[in-house]
C-alpha cells in the first residue's frame, strides 16, 4: 500500500494529512494516483461511502493550487454537504503558495440572482451544483481561471428533481473549459463505464470501504448474514427495530434506524428511550441533559419539545420538519457517540455524513408524491443507506439490516443484498427541465442557431441514452413556448433572449413561473392591496417548495380567507386552488408562533423555515419582474410583503424590525410597549427600554447606541 509521504504535494500539507489520520493510502486513493490523478486525468473514481473520495479530491486539489497556480470548484448536490466540505478543505488555508499568498477557501451556495464577483479572490471554492449553474448564466469571468472542477455524488443525475441541472451544469463546463481536468466521484452504479464515457473520463470502479459491510435480513427472531452467520436477536416487546438496536448498543456500537415516514421515525425513537436511558453512563446523561436544553430553546413547538425529552435518554429522530439549529445539535451528539440511537428519514443518507456501526432498515418503501402510493425503494437508494453502516473511527465492520415484511427474507435477499444497483438514467428528459435549461443557454449568449442548440444537447448523457428524435421533439417544443411566451425572438438564424428572458434565467425560476408573474403583475389594479394575491402568486408557482396538500379540516379556513381578501386576489380562486403551504405562510405573516402554526396547520417548523425561505426568493423575483415591466407603483407593496415575510411580521412592525438585535418577537414587545417608531425608541430613556418585556439592560444599551447612528 503506498504512503501519503510518496506523494509529491507540499510538505506542509502531507504534515497536516497526517494529523488528520491520513498516512497510507486507501486502495480507491492509489489506483486514482496510479491512473493519473496528479499528471491531470480526468477520473471517474466510483467506490461505496467512506472509501476515501475526500483525500483524492484533496490530492488532485492540491496539485492543481500549487503546482499548475488555477483555481478548484468542489460542486455538491446539497448546502449541508457543501458546509461539510467546506470545512473540510479549510486546512488548505494553513497552506501558502508559490506567490507567498495564502490559499483561500470559499463557499457559496445561494443568492443565484448575483455573478459572485467575489469567488473570482478564491483558491478553493466550494459550490451547490445550482449556484455553479447561475455562475454559468451569469457568464462570471473567473471561471476560466479554474484548473480542476470535482463533482460529487454523480450519481444522482439520476435525480428527477437536482439530477437534470447537475447534468446540463457538466455538460456545459465539459464544453467551455475542455482544458480543465474533470475529477466525478460517484457511488457504485451499474453503468459506471456509460457515465465516464459521457464525461471523458477514465473509469476507476474499486469496491472496497475501510469497515467490512455485512448485509444481512431480520426474520422470525433471527438475522441472517450474508456470510451465513446467525445473530439471535432478544425480543424487548417494543418491536424488531428496537430489538436490533438495542442488541448493537449492548455491544458498544451506535445505530440508524430509517423509517419511511416522519411519523414513524418519531415513534421508533420514543420507543427506544426508556431501554437507551439504562445503558448511558453518568457523564453521558450529563451531556444529553444539556444537548436537550439547548434544543428546546431553538423553539416552542410540541416537535421540539418532543425531540429535547428524548435526547435526555441518548435517542433522538432527525427529519426534514426539525428546524435547523435541532438538526446540527443532534447530528453533533450522534457523531461524537452521545445520542445511540438516531431514528431518521432516508433523506439523511443523501444529506449527512453520520455513520453507525448498524443501520436498520426498517421499512422497503417510501411514500411517492407523483404516484400518490408507498413505493419500493430501489436497489440503489437501499445501497445508500447501507454505506452509512460502519464507523471508520470505532469499527472494523459495520452492518446494514433489513426487517424483512410478510416473512419475505429469501425475496429481500435477492433483490437487496444481493441485487446490483439500477443504472443511472437522465432525467433531462423532462419537458420542465427542457425549457428551464434551453432559456438559460440562450440567455447566455448574445445568439445561438439551432444548430448550436442540438450541437449542446447532444452532448449531454440524454443524447447518449434516448432517441435523437425524442429529444428534438422535447427542444422543439420548449423552443415554441419560449418564443409564444416573448422570453426567445428569432433574429435571422439566430434565437436571442428577450429582457424578460434574460431576467428569468438569472433569477433562477421556472419560465412558467415568470409567465404567471408577469400575468398578475401586469393585471394588478392601481391602488389596491394585493397581499394575499402575491402569497397565493408565490405558493402556486412550479418553482414553490414545500407545497403542503390542504387537509378536509383546512377547507373552511381557506374559504374564510379567500371569502375575506377576495378584493386582494388576481385571479378568481377557489379553495382547492390553495395549499395549506398558503395558509402557514398568511399566518407567519400574522405573527403566529411557530408553535400555533404547528398546531393549526400541522406545519412543522423545518418546513416553515424552507416556507419561509423558498418565499423570500420567489417574491425578489416578482419584484424584479414588476421592475422590468415598469409596475414601480407595486415594488413597495412587494418590498413590504418580503419583510413581512422575511420576519414573520405585520406591517406595523416594520419601522422597527431592522434594529440589530431585535427580532418578531421582541418587536412586538416594544410596539405593545408604545414604542412604535424609530423615533420613540431614540428619545426614550435605557431604563425604560429596559423594562420592556424580553428586551433588558444589556440590549437596551445596545438597541441605543445602533440609533445614535441614524440621523
Amino acid at each position: 500500500m503506498k504512503h501519503l509521504v510518496d506523494i509529491d504535494i507540499p510538505e506542509k500539507l502531507k504534515t497536516i494529512l497526517n494529523e488528520l489520520g491520513y498516512k497510507t493510502l486507501y486502495p480507491p486513493q492509489e489506483e486514482a494516483v496510479k491512473q493519473g490523478l496528479l499528471e491531470g486525468k480526468n477520473l471517474l473514481v466510483t467506490t461505496p461511502t467512506a472509501s476515501g473520495k475526500t483525500l483524492i479530491a484533496m490530492l488532485a486539489t492540491a496539485k492543481t493550487v500549487f503546482d499548475r497556480n488555477a483555481k478548484v470548484v468542489y460542486l455538491l448536490p446539497l448546502r449541508a454537504l457543501a458546509s461539510e466540505k467546506f470545512n473540510e478543505f479549510r486546512i488548505f488555508e494553513n497552506l501558502t503558495k508559490k506567490d507567498g499568498s495564502k490559499v483561500r477557501v470559499m463557499i457559496s451556495t445561494s443568492d443565484y440572482d448575483s455573478p459572485s464577483d467575489n469567488l473570482k479572490n478564491g483558491d478553493i471554492i466550494i459550490l451547490t451544483n445550482e449556484k455553479m449553474d447561475s455562475v454559468i448564466r451569469h457568464g462570471a469571468e473567473w471561471v476560466d481561471d479554474v484548473g480542476l472542477f470535482v463533482a460529487d455524488e454523480v450519481h444522482l443525475i439520476g435525480d428527477k428533481e437536482r439530477g437534470p441541472t447537475l447534468e446540463m451544469m457538466l455538460t456545459k463546463v465539459r464544453m467551455m473549459q475542455k482544458d480543465a481536468q474533470l475529477l466525478a466521484l460517484s457511488a457504485t452504479v451499474t453503468n459506471a463505464d456509460d457515465i465516464a464515457s459521457w464525461l471523458g473520463c477514465e473509469l476507476i470502479d474499486v469496491n472496497w470501504r475501510p469497515t467490512e459491510l455485512i448485509e444481512g435480513v431480520y426474520d422470525y427472531g433471527s438475522v441472517k448474514l450474508q456470510d451465513g452467520n446467525v445473530i439471535n436477536i432478544e425480543n424487548t416487546g417494543r418491536g424488531v427495530p428496537i430489538d436490533l438496536a438495542i442488541d448493537s448498543i449492548a455491544n458498544g456500537g451506535q445505530v440508524l434506524i430509517f423509517a419511511e415516514t416522519r411519523k414513524r421515525a418519531v415513534s421508533l425513537a420514543a420507543k427506544a428511550a426508556e431501554i437507551v436511558k439504562k445503558l448511558l453512563n453518568d457523564e453521558e446523561k450529563k451531556i444529553v441533559e444539556e444537548n436537550s436544553k439547548e434544543i428546546l430553546d431553538t423553539d416552542d413547538t410540541e416537535l421540539t419539545a418532543t425531540l429535547g425529552e428524548l435526547v435526555k435518554n441518548g435517542v433522538a429522530f432527525h427529519h426534514a420538519g426539525l428546524n435547523p439549529a435541532s438538526r446540527q445539535i443532534v447530528e453533533d451528539a450522534f457523531r461524537n457517540g452521545i445520542i445511540k440511537v438516531l431514528t431518521a428519514t432516508p433523506t439523511l443518507a443523501a444529506g449527512v455524513n453520520l455513520p453507525a456501526r448498524r443501520v436498520v432498515i426498517s421499512s422497503l418503501t417510501r411514500y411517492d408524491y407523483e404516484y400518490g402510493a408507498s413505493m419500493p425503494i430501489s436497489v440503489l437508494e437501499y445501497k445508500q443507506l447501507c454505506g452509512r453502516a460502519g464507523r471508520p473511527k470505532y469499527d472494523t465492520y459495520g452492518e446494514a439490516i433489513i426487517v424483512a415484511p410478510n416473512a419475505n427474507a429469501e425475496e429481500i435477499f435477492e433483490h437487496y443484498v444481493y441485487g446490483r444497483p439500477e443504472p443511472v438514467r437522465s432525467k433531462l428528459v423532462d419537458d420542465r427541465a427542457v425549457r428551464v435549461h434551453l432559456l438559460s443557454t440562450i440567455a447566455s449568449l448574445p445568439g445561438i442557431k439551432k444548430e448550436e442548440i442540438d450541437a449542446l444537447f447532444s452532448n449531454t448523457l440524454l443524447a447518449k441514452q434516448y432517441r435523437k428524435s425524442t429529444i428534438s421533439t422535447r427542444v422543439d417544443s420548449a423552443l415554441d413556448y419560449l418564443e409564444l411566451e416573448e422570453m426567445v425572438k428569432r433574429r435571422g438564424e439566430r434565437f436571442v433572449a428577450s429582457e424578460f428572458g434574460k431576467r428569468t434565467s438569472l433569477l433562477y425560476i421556472d419560465p412558467t413561473t415568470a409567465v404567471e408573474f408577469r400575468r398578475a403583475v401586469l393585471g394588478a389594479k392601481k391602488g389596491a392591496k394585493h397581499t394575499l394575491g402575491f402569497l397565493h402568486l408565490i405558493t402556486d408557482c412550479a418553482d414553490f417548495y414545500p407545497k403542503l396538500q390542504l387537509r378536509s379540516k383546512d377547507v373552511d379556513e381557506v374559504m374564510m380567507l379567500i371569502d375575506e381578501y377576495k378584493d386582494e386576489l388576481f385571479f378568481e380562486l377557489n379553495e382547492y386552488d390553495c395549499s395549506r403551504s398558503l395558509l402557514a405562510l398568511y399566518a407567519w405573516t400574522q405573527e403566529y408562533t411557530e408553535k400555533k402554526i404547528m398546531e393549526t396547520f400541522g406545519v412543522e417548523p423545518g418546513d416553515m423555515y424552507r416556507i419561509v425561505e423558498t418565499s423570500d426568493w420567489l417574491l425578489y423575483s416578482c419584484y424584479e419582474i414588476a421592475k422590468l415591466l415598469k409596475r414601480e407603483d407595486l415594488l413597495q407593496e412587494i418590498y413590504i410583503l418580503r419583510q413581512r415575510v422575511k420576519y414573520g411580521i405585520k406591517e406595523e412592525l416594520m419601522p422597527i424590525i431592522s434594529l440589530e438585535g431585535v427580532g418578531r418577537v421582541r418587536a412586538r414587545a416594544l410596539y405593545n410597549a408604545g414604542f412604535k417608531a424609530i423615533k420613540s425608541i431614540r428619545d426614550a430613556q435605557v431604563e425604560k427600554l429596559a423594562s420592556v418585556q424580553k428586551i433588558g439592560n444589556a440590549l437596551a444599551k445596545k438597541i441605543k447606541e445602533q440609533l445614535k447612528k441614524v440621523p
